[in-house]
């Protein structure tokens, strides 16, 4: 139930019912390294070879049914007129995988490009542009993965009725002329900026159906979002809009085990009051030239177990 040293993870006696890779926040450009807001050094040609090394390590594995990458695959910074290259240059490392990749939208995707081009670009199972689905590998598990952007001011048009009224929604949260700051925001209201989004409301009704059903099918469900819905696991600043509102949703079924994100780049993990593990995954954008940061996990009928590779923590979700 807590994070392990990277390779000393608990071994269980059964093999488990299937494993997957999982990486997050690539945000690779062809672009000299960087730092980010905070300071924190970003190396933007150098992501693309963490990918290359998860993929290879995945497939040499021989057991990973299928890998989920956890959004922003390109960086904000890379120059536009490359947007649709870079974007095509990551998924062809993804697509050298064995098996399927899951992909979800993260907020430097759509500085990249509008949901219009995202969506067939990142093959998503789409309907109204909207990047929400969700998946079984086997009878006892289900996958939901949520567009935490739905709500958003980000990638749909300018004039877009979302465009607008989550503008006013910033406008009402956010007193500041630059809406990604959050500045003299306190505590979680610090989440109200415009790099971040929300689930909306078709996408809340479809998740308590996908809920409902997982409950009937007493499966175990596993939640995947962009954004971090638990205050535990990552910075206020990087929290999905409309967390409070999703985990109200989710608590009032047992079926979901396990919430994944990315966008906070340094990772973290919680265990929230109904026993849910959250684990915020660690970026590839964020490793010097030489270490890494992804996993894979190991799903039981009882635990996900995470085997990280450097900078991704290792870590034991027991349920």
């Amino acid at each position: 139930m807590a994070l392990v040293a990277n390779g000393l993870s608990t071994s269980h006696s059964k093999a488990p019912l299937f494993s997957f890779g999982v990486i997050a926040d690539v945000q690779y450009a062809d672009i000299p390294d960087g730092r980010s807001f905070l300071g924190v050094p970003r190396y933007y040609r150098h992501s693309i070879h963490v990918l290359q090394r998860a993929v290879k390590k995945w497939n040499d594995h021989k057991n990973i049914k299928f890998s989920i990458n956890f959004g922003d695959i390109v960086d904000g910074f890379c120059p536009k007129t490359e947007s649709v290259t870079a974007v095509e240059k990551v998924l062809s490392e993804f697509e050298k995988f064995n098996g399927p990749v899951y992909h979800m939208i993260g907020n430097h995707c759509l500085y990249n490009l509008p949901r219009s081009r995202l969506i067939p670009l990142l093959k998503f199972p789409s309907k109204n542009l909207r990047a929400y689905y969700e998946f079984s590998p086997c009878p006892e598990y289900r996958f939901i993965v949520l567009d935490a952007y739905d709500f958003s001011a980000l990638g749909w048009p300018g004039d877009h009725e979302i465009t607008v009224e989550a503008g006013r929604f910033l406008n009402e949260k956010n007193p500041n002329s630059d809406k990604n700051s959050p500045n003299g925001l306190v505590g979680v209201e610090r989440r109200f900026v415009l790099f971040n989004g929300a689930v909306g409301k078709e996408q809340l009704r479809w998740l308590e159906e996908t809920l409902r059903d997982c409950d009937r099918k007493k499966q175990n469900a596993v939640v995947c979002s962009h954004l971090p819905m638990d205050p535990g696991t990552a910075a206020s600043e990087a929290l999905l809009w409309n967390y409070d509102e999703v985990m109200a949703l989710i608590h009032k079924f047992k079926c979901v085990k396990v919430c994944f994100a990315g966008h906070d780049h340094k990772g973290g993990y919680c265990i929230d009051s109904h026993g849910i593990h959250h684990r915020c995954l660690e970026a590839g954008l964020e490793c010097p030239p030489g270490s890494d940061a992804f996993g894979y996990v190991e799903a039981y009928h009882d635990r996900l177990s995470l085997v990280g590779s450097d900078r991704m923590v290792s870590t034991e979700m027991i349920f």
